[in-house]
């Protein structure tokens, strides 16, 4: 239960600091997500229902913070937070590139997401503009971020025991 706390403070914190300061840096006209880093890493930490509950409350906080469309964000990050989650219980825990290869694969899965459901939704989605003007400089600008962000999450957050994997038992017979 303190895991789920202090996973949930560390969102909300991510959450606020990212729509009031880290949405009007630009640098070369890309902003970094923190709190999609904060996500990833505490998904890989912690496994996909950590991730899945962060990525959701997360999403929440945004879309209420931004006056966005109610759920949009939250449903993108609930599946962000899953598999990067996953793919913490599978494979990339105990890996030190885990966490700048989630970091980059999902920015710019995230990106094309974020332009599917507002074109699904009827909204305006400049294409353009996210892919070819600031998605290479959003993933520059994450990737920087990663290794302070990751190193402070997992000070916060330790990695899941992972269980003992069951080898194959023969059959009688």
């Amino acid at each position: 239960m303190l895991v789920a706390a202090k996973a949930a403070v560390v969102v909300f914190v991510a959450a606020i600091l990212q729509a009031s300061v880290f949405s009007s840096i630009s640098i070369l006209h890309g902003t970094p997500d923190v709190l999609l880093v904060v996500l990833i890493a505490a998904a890989l930490l912690r496994g996909s229902l950590v991730g899945a509950a962060a990525g959701f409350w997360g999403g929440l906080l945004i879309d209420t913070e931004n006056l966005a469309t109610l759920g949009v964000t939250s449903l993108l990050l609930t599946i962000v937070g899953y598999w990067a989650g996953r793919y913490g219980e599978t494979t990339g825990r105990d890996r030190s590139h885990a966490p700048f290869v989630a970091v980059g694969i999902i920015t710019v899965l995230y990106a094309f997401g974020a332009l599917f459901l507002h074109f699904v939704l009827d909204q305006p989605a400049p294409a353009r503009t996210v892919l070819v003007d600031t998605l290479f400089q959003t993933i520059g600008l994450n990737l920087l971020v990663t290794w302070p962000v990751y190193a402070f999450v997992r000070r916060l957050l330790p990695p899941a025991e992972r269980p003992e994997r069951v080898q194959g038992v023969e059959l009688l017979g």
